[in-house]
């Protein structure tokens, strides 16, 4: 189904406006975003030392609140993890095309195991290019059809075969990205194949990210959720090459890449192998231990076991040896500024006083790492998901003043989208579909843990026509955050920032949110959204 930006009509779902809303305390944005970004919390990642001072704080603040422990008594959500640090003397060798060519870390690629083992070697795997490595039936579309990569070296494009499509029509939505277009999914269905390896090619447009972001992520210590006496269903070893050094492969193996590039876009599309071999061994430096999730409730007063629920992760990079001199990776806007945004809205709930349903406020973590503290979350809920009403998710707050606009993260997927217009208009401002939908937003942030498992969530930003500035204004100030600010050290609070675009962002969120919880209405998915069945299975079964 092509996803398109629906407009729907105000009354829809409609019930009475909510309360007045409590002022938004733009101090309570400002300390606790400067506070979690600051040089003494290192970044935030999880598992760290760093970790005890960033939950301790964030659940002294919710507290501070009125609001309550919200895991049997206790704040914390224990969420087992994994960390595995690949050595980075690793390369990538090549053989047998027409010269051997071998691959440096962080240069020219990186690599990492999800599989929980002491050393990952892959000996003379022979290569297979992929094309964008996507299996779906639905709509008949399987890049692996007729090839056999058991054991072998996968090479799959980044995103899907219609991004660069000027509008929402194509065999994956055009613009727009599919999950199939994500990562996640490539070395997913990598593994389904029985591949050995599986080696994203970084394009900067499709990913939308540089290649400085791939090094920040993918290299040191990554954290996956602790299968524990489970096997791990995934490659030996996952990772990414730069075009540069995909195009050197492909030269290599008597193959031109823009050829290959323009054969995967088309349906029909058969994999190839490339007639040379991968090489790639290194030994993992293994360490289980445990992370945690932040859970406040305000217990309902008259419904408490009906739920809304509010999202935001707490964690970053750490440290994260992008730039020398400055390594800390502080996390300002991601997510600092989202945990500042949930304590402003709890503070302003325990203002107005308990509601009829409880609301829960989820500060997650792991997310830079996979969505891992949503996921664990998600399938293990301490609250029962099939009462869980509806959650709102925030993942960086505007902190470049007022818009015209709202921008929805997946457009025409929820029954939460008409409560977010009404209560947009009512501050004459308008929902508009994403201006980079090629992009996936929607299946990168911690509302999709709790989608996939049927819950109705909305995610959403300000737009980019600022009130000051306009359109231009507002586009300027996303490429800029993006190419000299994101998953980088520059991520910085500064005292400069305006927040009036954050405070009515945040005012939505909490109207959205109150409105369900003193309401009796079950919004759902559409039915053309693809967790509607999930949804509907878990009501029927409440």
């Amino acid at each position: 189904m092509r996803r398109q930006f629906i407009v729907l009509p105000l009354l829809a779902l409609a019930t009475p406006l909510a309360a007045q809303t409590p002022a938004i305390s733009i101090e309570t944005l400002k300390e606790v975003t400067q506070t979690l970004s600051s040089d003494t919390f290192e970044g935030r990642a999880p598992t760290t030392a760093a970790e005890g001072l960033t939950i301790g704080y964030i659940a002294g603040r919710l507290s501070a609140a009125g609001i309550k422990p919200g895991h049997q008594g206790d704040w914390f959500q224990k969420v087992p993890m994994v960390e595995i640090n690949a050595d980075a003397a690793m390369h990538l060798d090549i053989a047998g095309g027409s010269k051997p060519l071998s691959f440096a870390y962080k240069t020219d690629m990186v690599a990492a195991s999800y599989r929980v083992v002491p050393e990952t070697r892959i000996t003379n795997s022979d290569v297979v290019f992929v094309g964008y490595g996507i299996n779906a039936p639905e709509r008949g579309w399987n890049d692996y059809k007729g090839v056999d990569v058991k054991g072998k070296t996968v090479i799959i494009l980044v995103n899907d075969p219609d991004y660069d499509a000027k509008d929402l029509k194509g065999p994956f939505e055009g613009r727009a990205m599919t999950y199939y277009g994500r990562w996640t999914y490539k070395y997913e269905e990598a593994a389904r194949q029985g591949a050995a390896a599986a080696f994203i090619i970084h394009d900067t447009y499709p990913a939308a990210y540089p290649w400085s972001v791939v090094v920040s992520s993918w290299t040191g210590p990554q954290l996956s959720l602790d299968p524990g006496d489970k096997p791990v269903a995934a490659t030996q070893a996952n990772g990414w090459i730069t075009g540069e050094a995909a195009t050197q492969l492909m030269t290599s193996a008597g193959k031109s890449l823009p050829q290959l590039v323009a054969s995967a876009r088309k349906k029909g599309f058969k994999a190839m192998p490339l007639g040379v071999k991968a090489n790639l061994s290194f030994a993992n430096t293994i360490r289980r231990q445990q992370s945690n999730n932040v859970i406040g409730i305000l217990p309902g007063k008259t419904r408490p076991d009906e739920y809304v629920l509010y999202s935001a992760h707490w964690d970053h990079l750490g440290r994260c040896e992008v730039v020398k001199g400055d390594d800390i990776c502080n996390g300002a806007l991601d997510n600092a500024s989202g945990v500042a945004g949930l304590v402003a809205l709890a503070e302003a709930h325990a203002k107005a006083g308990a509601p009829d349903r409880s609301i829960l406020f989820l500060a997650v973590t792991g997310e830079e790492s996979g969505l891992l503290g949503s996921a664990f979350y998600g399938t293990n809920p301490v609250y029962s998901l099939s009462k869980t009403v509806a959650g709102i998710n925030m993942d960086g707050l505007n902190i470049n003043g007022r818009t015209r606009d709202v921008t929805v993260i997946g457009a025409g997927k929820s029954e939460l989208e008409p409560i977010l217009s009404r209560y947009a208009a009512a501050q004459k401002r308008t929902l508009v579909p994403e201006s980079a939908p090629e992009k996936g937003f929607f299946y990168r942030s911690d509302h999709f843990s709790l989608a996939k498992q049927g819950v109705p969530m909305i995610y959403f930003d300000s737009g980019e026509d600022m009130v000051v500035g306009g359109k231009a204004a507002g586009r300027t100030a996303a490429e800029d955050y993006t190419i000299n600010r994101y998953h980088k050290p520059q991520d910085e609070y500064r005292a400069d920032w305006n927040w009036d675009g954050a405070v009515e962002d945040l005012m939505l969120n909490w109207q959205i949110g109150r409105e369900l919880a003193d309401g009796t209405a079950w919004p759902n998915w559409y039915p053309t959204a693809e967790f509607r069945a999930l949804r509907d299975k878990s009501r029927a079964g409440k």
